[in-house]
């Protein structure tokens, strides 16, 4: 089976730096719109902390919106990434070359630690996580974003992995239960779960990267909505979107977690 290495993710994040960042991978801004929320919008003086940087487009609008931001990658090219697009946006996002289970910085230095796409990559998750609430101060915040098991996309995952043709090598899947548990387990405070009903759809999304792959002909990736349909759509995410259930239906999930105050 393919494995996850270094190596695998430098050629991959070579190979995304020729591309535009949506025809990559997106978050459709729902971390930001988290770690935003979680302090009335207004970030200025806060130290946040990307782990597995990825595209950097996160940690781009964060400190867009005023955070001092960090990005965190084992391998070269995802943080070449960020710096691109850190000096297109013209803000300063630092990069740190390093390892997410043993990171280089001291304990208790950030009032926000968050990933996505990151966790599900390996078996054994704690280490990663124990360093995440490590360096987070006392009161501060983990915001951990991860593919969510009952979902068609899950199977089509397991069935790629299983013929090894995954582009990401092994990787794993969570529950919003075995998100939450893991997380108290380890002593944080879970204060809100969500999940992300992806718009447009997964289906639309796979066609499209199907027909840019074979014809080259580029489609948007949010293209202009059907009224009536749209309004229907929404409404039926804002109701249902309430409920817990929807947690076991969404692609992805996420829990932002509270480290506690009287931790040394």
């Amino acid at each position: 089976m393919r494995e996850s290495t270094p190596d695998h993710w430098q050629k991959f994040w070579e190979e995304a730096d020729t591309l535009e960042l949506d025809d990559v991978y997106g978050t459709d801004g729902r971390l930001v719109r988290e770690i935003t929320n979680l302090y009335g919008g207004d970030l200025s003086g806060r130290r946040i902390l990307e782990v597995g940087a990825g595209t950097g487009r996160d940690a781009v609008a964060l400190a867009k919106a005023g955070a001092e931001v960090l990005t965190l990658d084992y391998v070269p090219g995802s943080l070449g990434l960020t710096v691109k697009a850190a000096g297109m946006s013209g803000v300063q996002v630092a990069p740190v070359c390093g390892d997410g289970m043993g990171s280089p910085f001291p304990t208790g230095t950030f009032d926000v630690v968050f990933h996505q796409g990151l966790l599900e990559h390996f078996p054994d998750p704690f280490p990663l996580l124990r360093d995440n609430i490590r360096i987070l101060k006392p009161g501060g915040y983990a915001v951990i974003d991860v593919p969510q098991t009952y979902h068609y996309y899950t199977l089509g995952k397991m069935f790629l992995i299983a013929i090894d043709k995954w582009f990401a090598g092994w990787e794993t899947q969570f529950t919003i239960k075995e998100l939450e548990d893991m997380v108290t387990g380890e002593g944080l405070t879970v204060t809100r779960s969500y999940g992300d009903f992806m718009v447009p759809g997964l289906w639309y999304r796979a066609v499209r990267k199907i027909i840019m792959t074979r014809t080259g002909r580029k489609l948007p990736m949010f293209p202009e909505p059907i009224p009536p349909l749209a309004r229907l759509g929404e409404a039926w995410r804002r109701w249902f979107g309430q409920t817990r259930l929807s947690l076991y239906t969404t692609p992805t999930i996420g829990v932002i977690a509270r480290k506690p105050e009287d931790v040394s």
